[in-house]
This record gives structure tokens, sequence and C-alpha cells, in this order.
């Protein structure tokens, strides 16, 4: 009857509105996803290396498939990917992050030149493009997968994300909203310290479904810059 246990245990995390502990996660794989040699919007790679003077942060801002979308049009952006961020288990897949049992969120790496696209301006496109209010969710989209967070590489983007986001939240106080919910952390430092890639099937996913699920609940508060 282990199925049966296990199919309770993970219906029960789907609903979960914290984010599960260590012990509870799933344990995963040591294998990676294959990854494609490049982006299919951008014509880069999604993996190392890239050009020099580049800088990377990984964004999660709700359902992936159109946030990634948001992210590969802005100006300087020299490439993205879809994945799983913020949890603790390696090399989940989609079924079991949809299951809130990984602890991860769906996010998006961004690789982006600072010299065109300065991070402060990156991170008021992020803020923008959902409601940063909503917990683990965004609209429809319930549970701990779809919650806000941003993971920074570097010491200047993490400060840069926490000034922005308490600028923000005057204008939020200002037009009504509740308080941020987006959780701000380093990349290396937040449970595994790691970006696991998505399926292939998921990387550019509006790109070859133009058609698809395209969830963008969004606040409609300008962010300060």
């Amino acid at each position: 009857m282990n199925w049966l246990q296990d199919a309770i245990r993970l219906s029960a995390m789907r609903a979960a509105t914290t984010v599960v502990d260590a012990d509870s996660a799933l344990p995963g794989r040591a294998d990676e996803m294959a990854v494609a040699p490049a982006n299919l919007a951008t014509g880069n790679p999604m993996q190392p290396p890239v050009p020099e003077g580049h800088e990377s942060i990984v964004l999660g801002m709700g359902c992936f498939w159109g946030a990634e979308k948001v992210l590969w049009q802005l100006d300087g952006v020299w490439t993205t990917a879809v994945g799983y961020a913020g949890g603790w288990t390696p090399n989940p897949t989609y079924e079991e992050v949809c299951s809130g049992a990984t602890g991860h969120t769906e996010a998006v790496l961004v690789v982006f030149d600072p010299a065109v696209l300065p991070v402060e301006r990156l991170l008021a496109e992020f803020f923008e493009w959902h409601d940063p209010t909503q917990g683990m969710r965004q609209g429809n989209d319930m549970g701990t997968q779809y919650r806000s967070v941003v993971l920074a590489t570097t010491a200047e983007q993490l400060e840069t994300a926490r000034r922005l986001g308490a600028a923000y939240q005057d204008k939020l106080d200002a037009a009504g909203f509740g308080p941020l919910t987006t959780e701000f952390g380093m990349l290396d430092e937040v449970r595994s310290g790691e970006f696991y890639f998505a399926e292939d099937i998921h990387q550019q996913y509006l790109l070859k479904n133009p058609g698809g699920y395209d969830c963008h609940v969004r606040s409609g508060v300008a962010c300060p810059v």
C-alpha cells in the first residue's frame, strides 16, 4: 500500500501553504535533466559559459511558462531557462515540483548584460509582471511552487532586490495591497543552493505552444526605479 500512502502524502503537500522541510522532501536523483544546446528564443546557450561581464539571477513569479517569455523579451537578456529552485530535492521532475513535496518554486534563470539592462530595471519588471503579495499562489495557481522569489548570485543583486522591494511596498500600501511576500536570498545559500533545469518540453514553452497557458496576475502598481 506504499503507493496509496505516497499519493495521500503528495495530495496533502499540494495544498500546503508552507515550504516542506528537508526531512519530508522527496529524495530526487543524481541524474541531471538534458538541456538543449540553445534557447529557441534568443539563440544562445542556456548553460555556461556566458559572455564576460554578464550576470545571472533566478526569479520566481508564478508559472514559469509565461514568466520566461516576459524575461527573454527584455533588451539586455542574453538567455533564459526554466527550472526549479529554492527547495530541497535534487533534479526534480515537473510532477514532483507540482506536488509541493520538493520545496522548489517554478523559476527562470536569467543571464543578462547589466550595462544594457541594469539589475534594478530587471527587478522592476519582475515585480510588475506578477502580484508579489499573494503568498503561495498566483491567481488560480495555488501552492508553494508558485511563490515569488529572487535568488541572487551577487551581493549587489540581493541588496538591490531588498531595497527595491521596500520601495515597492510603499507603493503597494498606497494602492491597498498587503505585504510583499517575495522571498529574497542568495541562490547558493537557500536550501539546496541550486537551480535545476526543467524538462526540455517546458523550455521556451510559449514559443513552442503559442496558444498555451500564460498566467499573469498583476497588481497594476508601477515599481519605482
